[in-house]
């Protein structure tokens, strides 16, 4: 049979109505997703590990992604509930700093699936992600008491003095200590620690006097736990010709050559994971992902880049001392502690 020239005309609008529809639709079911910090990207530590999650799910799953910061805790609470008004397929909550807040209004937008990375909140449209910071902290602990002791190295002095800088005062960052003072009491029992709290994550200069202040009290490397924070710790490092160990992602080229290693907090598999689940429909409210040393979720650096800064004079030994720690870690010889207020499940 022969089609006329107006059958023609009918079957190509029909056609071209049809892909229209299917554009459309296509483009209706790109999944949306925010992240909502507690602080601001530029931190090169927590923030930006959950937007490089991000990042990575953008580049694989061509998702549209919205990303809100500010320091002020009325705007987390105001970000988080606009974002779900706003009907996003996932609204992330980067920071323990807002798990109450989800947990507040989850319930309120049953139909927006929410993440919290750094807490635990049980509801049926979140999953949360947390992640064994003690485990990457002791060995991090092991690491600056092995290194407080290497006096060939400059800088380094004679005392068993180590430091700790941490932003907030709040369980997470509890869990970390407590992991740390363990590594250092594992290599040695008179290892002194000392401990400071800035009180906030997003003070560089809060940061810097604090470390400082360790290091006039005999400390020769100090751990960032602080976010941007942390920005101050390790200025204060290259400033006065010391050391430091960097945290969440790795900082050891901010100043190559005073950072010994970085504690990795696989923040971004967080965030990734539980975008993938939300694209892929394996979504599972209520689930919590456990991120330790076993699974790749925690660790530390291999020191590539104090390796290279100092030669010959490089502590290959302590580099040899972590990697059996991390083993016996994983196989659950070493019982790492856990800070009792930090929730894991």
């Amino acid at each position: 049979m022969r089609l006329s020239k107006k059958m023609v005309l009918t079957a190509g609008a029909v056609l071209c109505a049809l892909v229209l529809m299917c554009g459309g639709a296509m483009a209706a079911e790109k999944t949306r997703v925010a992240l909502v910090l507690s602080g601001f990207l530029g931190d090169k530590s927590f923030n930006d590990s959950a937007y490089e999650g991000l990042k990575r799910a953008i580049d694989e799953f061509g998702i549209e992604l919205k990303v809100l910061e500010s320091k002020n805790p009325a705007d987390w609470e105001s970000n988080l509930i606009a974002m779900a008004d706003d009907k996003y397929d996932l609204v992330v909550g980067s920071s323990t700093q807002l798990q109450e807040i989800i947990a507040n209004h989850a319930a309120d937008f049953p139909d927006v699936k929410f993440a919290i990375i750094d807490g635990v909140v049980k509801a049926p449209n979140v999953m949360s992600a947390i992640f064994a910071q003690n485990e990457g902290s002791f060995l991090a602990g092991a690491a600056a008491a092995l290194f407080t002791t290497k006096t060939g190295i400059p800088g380094v002095n004679e005392q068993k003095v180590i430091g700790w800088v941490g932003g907030m005062d709040i369980p997470v960052l509890h869990d970390f200590l407590v992991g740390y003072e363990q590594g250092a009491a594992y290599i040695d029992p008179e290892t002194k620690v000392l401990v400071s709290f800035a009180g906030t994550f997003n003070d560089p200069l809060k940061g810097k006097e604090l470390t400082l202040a360790q290091y006039q009290q005999g400390a020769d490397i100090v751990m960032n736990v602080a976010s941007n924070t942390g920005n101050g710790i390790l200025e204060a490092a290259k400033e006065s010709n010391l050391y430091a160990i960097g945290v969440d992602l790795d900082q050891d080229d901010i100043y190559p050559g005073n950072i010994l290693t970085s504690m990795l907090k696989r923040v971004d598999m967080g965030t990734y994971l539980i975008t993938k689940a939300v694209v892929e429909g394996s979504f599972e409210g209520g689930k919590t992902l456990l991120m330790d040393i076993s699974n790749g979720g925690i660790g530390l650096t291999r020191m590539e880049v104090m390796k290279k800064a100092l030669g010959d004079k490089f502590p290959q030994d302590i580099l040899d001392k972590i990697t059996a720690l991390e083993e016996e870690v994983k196989s659950g010889k070493i019982k790492v502690v856990s800070y009792e207020g930090f929730q894991r499940d």
